[in-house]
């Protein structure tokens, strides 16, 4: 028997169960990928607008915490290090961070009780799904004066290159929507002027370091990023003419203030506590925590680093690392602690850092055990 159906209604309850599981399905599937685009857009908007590039590892990151830390070295001579930073690996759009840097003391022989430091660092950062990219390079210099025999006063400035570009092509508009799905050949309605733009980028820092003993030594500091106002923008005018808006595309002063310490509990502990506050624009990050160094050899030659840090409001940060002679390695994981984890499954961010310390010769290793006396094992 031939059945004609006019209406879904007439449809039998099986087919017209199986259509109502097909529309719930494909609905679903949009609502997810439209979820995954839009927590995607969002979050890049939050490492667009809201801050520079960071590491939760603060304290191996002296270069880009504050110029004045270049050729800060206490313990050594010069220095050597990479980071790198991994965030929210669970969505479809990751953020990715790599740093090399390295910094040595220089003059010595030219300042009374003082020196030179001088140094570079070379960033690069990836984001969202529409790479956008951000490379930096730049050069550093500092000068470090004894203040009599317990305290230290450096002075610091960076400046350098900057450059940020963006595919166009792996984003989807509003105008390309056909109302069913994202016409990538329909024309974006949208007016770059430019997928990459350059611009010159300065910072200044302060530190003072205090060493009341062998066994305490505290190290504070703050810093002024981007000091020159440089602008970037990827469009020929800051005037939107939909909304009569005009935008200020310079990049807001980011602030850095950061305090440390070093103190040895007896010849088998030093505990390291630290802070870090940051603000640029409306954004702020303050991360309190600390971490220690266990002696696993009895000589200091080989060490094991655990600690906990919090950001708060957003993260809490536990690391893990390990010491050999001149060679420190340290792993940490941010657990995301905000409303983010709802969506992120608390899938935070990967850290890796690795840092490399040396001398000149053996003359200059015995002279800064002197001359900087921070806690050792």
């Amino acid at each position: 028997m031939l059945q004609v159906y006019t209406s879904e209604n007439n449809k039998p309850a099986v087919m017209r169960r199986g259509i109502l599981l097909y529309k719930r399905n494909y609905q679903n599937t949009v609502l997810r990928r439209c979820a995954a685009t839009v927590l995607s857009l969002f979050f890049m908007i939050m490492m667009v607008n809201a801050q520079d590039l960071h590491f939760s590892q603060f304290f191996n990151s002296p270069l880009t915490t504050n110029p004045a830390n270049t050729g800060f070295l206490p313990e050594n001579d010069y220095r050597l290090g990479a980071n790198y930073r991994q965030q929210w690996t669970n969505i479809p759009a990751q953020f990715k961070t790599i740093s090399v840097f390295g910094d040595a003391q220089a003059f010595r022989d030219r300042f009374e009780s003082g020196w030179v430091g001088l140094g570079g660092a070379i960033l690069r950062d990836v984001a969202g799904s529409g790479n956008l990219t951000s490379t930096k390079v730049y050069g550093s210099a500092a000068y470090h004066q004894m203040l009599g025999s317990t305290g230290l006063l450096s002075a610091g400035f960076n400046i350098g290159w900057a450059n940020k570009r963006v595919d166009v092509t792996k984003f989807t508009y509003d105008n390309q929507w056909n109302g069913k799905f994202f016409d990538a050949g329909a024309p974006s309605g949208e007016n770059f002027a430019a997928t990459s733009i350059n611009y010159l980028d300065m910072q200044v820092g302060l530190n003072y370091a205090y060493f009341p003993s062998d066994n305490v030594y505290m190290h504070a500091g703050v810093s002024v990023h981007h000091v020159n106002s440089p602008k970037e923008s990827f469009f020929s005018t800051s005037f939107d003419p939909n909304t009569g808006e005009v935008y200020d595309n310079t990049i807001a002063r980011r602030y850095i203030a950061f305090a440390d310490a070093m103190i040895k509990i007896n010849d088998r502990v030093i505990v390291s506590p630290g802070a870090y506050f940051t603000t640029q624009a409306k954004a702020r990050e303050l991360t309190l925590g600390l971490h220690a160094n266990y002696n696993l050899s009895g000589d200091g030659e080989t060490q094991l680093i655990a600690g906990l840090y919090y950001r708060y409001g957003d993260a809490a940060v536990p690391m893990l690392g390990f010491q050999w002679k001149s060679v420190r390695l340290m792993f940490s994981y941010d657990a995301t602690t905000s409303s983010l984890k709802n969506y992120n499954n608390m899938y935070g961010a990967s850290e890796f850092a690795l840092l490399y310390n040396g001398f000149y010769n053996q003359y200059n290793q015995n002279l800064r055990s002197t001359q900087c006396p921070v806690p050792r094992f």
